[in-house]
């Protein structure tokens, strides 16, 4: 018989199961071709055992420091009930979205809206015991799933703003205007919450300089190589790009935030030192933009291979903590790469190591896994 397993959720999210043990679809795909200048982060044979190593498992209560800056592998919603109260200082939530979707090893199913209202109100219940009474949350969502966040985030918190973000990746449609934004909702545990905006404001080209009275530049600096104006972030954001093959962050991950993007959350609602939480983590964008911008994290992720994702980016932010569009303190518009690297180090491109390991891009046979149910 076929069953169903608890995973993100009881219902939802699942992995194929026989005679009552659970194995994880593992097609070993280590032949996967790239072109030689694709710059996606892999995991090669030989680096499997040590990552591994460093991704914990939670199995009873736990303090804040056997946790902190860790990568937790296992179900979010069991998780959660472990951790310690009021410890995190910012959540940013990127949870499936409502649609069908693969992950790795496992899959998330499309639901009615109640079904999914009520799917999100199962984790976030557990996720305000967690948060101090100063925390901000982001939460984010498409254009399908957005309807269904706001009631239950209104439930739990103070909701501030809406950000929509411009995502310039995707196909069209013939038949359909082409889907290419998403929302975050910026969310507070009460109306005392941190918030830095001059921690994230943009520096823009002038297209019109204009000048005061004695000629002097209005509200704009003139540097030399252009003309530029440091404005106050809105909740529209159009210069973000998803990564791609070609960006150092890029993973397999199906669903990757960008770098620059979760950049902007941590610097504007929490202060270096201040920890970070993901609870359904992902390939680790949030953890290693954390460590990269001195702030403490703990991570959630139900998925193996993608525990060891995130724990390979977080070695490799020991010795690289840039951040692509952010440079020197700024957020730079998209396509400025030339006038970023005039005003700041290049970022390092990662040298291709040798090629006498496999490379594995999905969870696969090295992770094989049982659960009894």
């Amino acid at each position: 018989m076929i069953a169903h397993i608890v995973g993100w959720s009881i219902f939802r999210f699942t992995r194929c199961s026989v005679s009552g043990i659970i194995r994880a679809n593992m097609i070993n795909l280590s032949d996967k071709q790239r072109a030689p200048r694709n710059r996606t982060i892999t995991i090669r044979g030989n680096e499997i055992d040590a990552l591994k190593q460093r991704v914990i498992k939670v199995w009873d209560t736990v303090t804040i420091d056997s946790v902190l800056n860790k990568t937790i592998q296992g179900d979010t919603f069991k998780v959660l009930d472990l951790l310690p109260d009021q410890f995190v200082d910012l959540v940013f939530v990127d949870p499936p979205y409502n649609l069908s979707k693969t992950f790795n090893s496992n899959s998330f199913k499309e639901m009615e809206y109640k079904e999914y209202v009520d799917w999100l109100d199962r984790w976030i219940s557990k996720l305000i015991r967690l948060l101090k009474p100063s925390a901000s949350a982001y939460i984010c969502g498409d254009w399908k799933s957005s309807p269904a966040i706001f009631p239950v985030a209104s439930k739990y918190f103070y909701i501030q703003n809406r950000i929509t973000w411009e995502r310039e990746k995707g196909r069209g449609a013939k038949n359909n205007w082409k889907n290419c934004s998403e929302d975050i909702w910026f969310c507070t545990v009460s109306k005392d919450y941190y918030f830095n905006v001059d921690a994230v404001k943009s520096k823009r080209k002038v297209i019109a300089p204009y000048k005061n009275d004695n000629g002097d530049p209005k509200d704009w600096e003139d540097e030399g190589d252009g003309k530029y104006r440091f404005t106050h972030p809105s909740n529209l954001w159009t210069d973000l790009t998803v990564p791609f093959w070609s960006m150092p962050e890029n993973t397999d991950h199906p669903t990757q935030k960008p770098e620059k993007l979760v950049a902007k959350a941590i610097l504007a609602s929490s202060k270096p030192g201040q920890v970070i939480f993901d609870p359904f983590l992902g390939s680790g964008t949030t953890s290693v933009v954390a460590k990269k911008l001195q702030r403490n994290y703990v991570g959630i992720e139900l998925d193996e291979f993608f525990t060891c994702v995130t724990e390979k980016r977080l070695l490799l932010a020991d010795t690289d903590s840039s951040i692509q569009g952010y440079v020197d303190g700024v957020f730079w518009e998209r396509n400025t790469m030339s006038e970023q690297n005039e005003n700041g180090n290049k970022a390092k491109i990662e040298t291709a190591d040798s090629q006498k390991e496999p490379i594995y891009s999905q969870q696969k046979s090295l992770f094989t896994s049982f659960v009894r149910i």
